[in-house]
């Protein structure tokens, strides 16, 4: 089982939201261009204002205040598996306790379901998506916010050349610890999602790390120490390989000023009939079309 979702795992790296908190506070520090990025993913779905709006995976709760502020009206329900994750949600009377594949809520509840950088740490994702399916509404839209496969190429260079000079297993054979995101991410999320709805679209948005010291970054690789970690070869140890590492990115940062570090992250929406198809349904339903 991958480490990234791996039951025991997880909850290591979530038991609390310190490691989650570091990565979006270096992202929003040393990303350019400056956006932000959760304003973005809200964009991409066109709000009435009074939807019924379930966050799975909602953990510390980023995007219930951005809701309300757009909508005061929205009808807002979370859930994360970690209860370390949810003591830090800003309104802890809509959060509850619960798993991602066994949503305890009826069928055909919810506008919109939020599933923003989570789906890699299922066990089933395809499961989940048939519960998803299960509690929206026929227009029910819904949302997975996540990376590329192709994100942050330079990093996993780095950190290939470090594990290549502690191990002695064969180069051909070392590989990098996998980003978490990998297992659910922009290409082969679209191909999930394809399987269970009628229509998927996908926004990407582009952008840069640019790290002119090298502090940060280590503090963002020790932040993934528990996804990361289980993944190097049984001679290599992860204090080694970040000491390797840090005299990388110092060599780097000395000799170019800065370290870029490429980024590729966006969202996908996924639907039968609402939001960005609803239009294309009408048109082409003649049965719908003459019901109305």
């Amino acid at each position: 089982m991958p480490a990234a979702n791996d039951p025991e795992t997880v909850r290591k790296q979530y038991a609390n939201d310190e490691n989650l908190r570091i990565r979006q506070e270096i992202h929003t520090t040393y990303t350019v261009p400056k956006i932000n990025f959760n304003e973005w993913v809200l964009d991409s779905v066109h709000w009435h204002g009074d939807e019924r709006v379930l966050d799975v995976g909602s953990g510390a709760g980023t995007y219930y205040p951005l809701l309300k502020a757009r909508m005061p009206d929205v009808s807002y329900h979370g859930i994360d598996l970690s209860p370390g994750m949810l003591a830090k949600h800003p309104n802890k009377g809509v959060v509850t306790v619960s798993d991602a594949q066994k949503l305890p809520y009826a069928d055909n509840t919810f506008d919109v379901l939020m599933a923003n950088h989570m789906m890699y740490h299922l066990n089933d994702v395809d499961e989940a998506i048939i519960e998803f399916r299960r509690v929206l509404k026929p227009s029910g839209v819904l949302m997975v916010a996540t990376n590329s496969v192709q994100t942050m190429p330079e990093l996993q260079v780095l950190m290939r050349r470090a594990i290549l000079l502690l191990t002695r297993t064969g180069g051909t054979q070392v590989k990098p610890p996998t980003p978490a995101s990998n297992l659910f991410a922009l290409e082969n999320g679209c191909r999930h999602l394809a399987r269970h709805f009628y229509a998927v679209m996908r926004n990407d948005i582009p952008s840069k790390l640019v790290f002119p010291e090298i502090d940060p970054l280590m503090r963002y690789l020790e932040s993934t120490r528990p996804l990361r970690e289980p993944q190097l070869p049984a001679d290599v140890n992860w204090d080694d390989v970040m000491m390797i590492m840090q005299q990388q990115v110092t060599h780097l940062v000395n000799h170019l000023g800065e370290l870029v570090i490429n980024k590729l992250a966006g969202v996908l929406l996924a639907t039968d009939r609402g939001d960005f198809i609803d239009n294309f349904v009408s048109i082409s339903d003649p049965l719908q079309t003459s019901a109305e």
